[in-house]
């Protein structure tokens, strides 16, 4: 994120029949260090919120995609990573094979294909589990984040 420029000063001039009103408009010496650090502390809030409530529908079977998240993401930056290979494969639940031999196992230098068949997720460590849990973390508690937001960069939501 680039930081806000405190706006220089504004002298603006409003005139209505015999009314003439003129206005300075200027701004604390502080305002774009403050704005930046308000909308950098948001954004820290938003990052951290999405990947904590997103663990609960992540696939984990081992941990690892659902840890994956904290470990490859670089919090206030506004990108979640999974930083493990797998993680797209498992986002989207599709099952992808070789597009050499059609085989789940790729060897190296082979590309995969989608096929239309459903990955199944074990619900034992996360009964929530399933494809595409940042959508599905949005629609149910995309709400509350962004009025956490709000509140942090000090504005409202509509």
């Amino acid at each position: 994120m680039s930081d806000i420029k405190t706006p220089k000063k504004k002298k603006l001039t409003a005139e209505q029949k015999a009314l003439k009103a003129n206005v300075v408009l200027s701004w604390k010496n502080t305002f774009g260090k403050d704005m930046t650090d308000r909308f950098t502390t948001a954004q820290k809030f938003i990052d951290s919120e999405c990947i904590r409530l997103m663990g609960k529908y992540t696939p984990a079977r081992n941990l690892i995609l659902a840890k994956a998240a904290t470990l490859g993401t670089k919090i206030g930056s506004g990108h979640i990573v999974y930083a493990v290979p797998y993680a797209r494969y498992q986002y989207y639940g599709k099952v992808m094979v070789s597009s050499v031999t059609g085989s789940a196992y790729a060897k190296h230098g082979e590309s995969k294909v989608l096929t239309s068949k459903n990955l199944s997720y074990s619900k034992a460590r996360h009964p929530l589990a399933q494809a595409m849990w940042f959508e599905t973390m949005k629609a149910k508690h995309g709400g509350a984040i962004l009025r956490g937001a709000a509140a942090i960069a000090g504005g409202k939501t509509k």
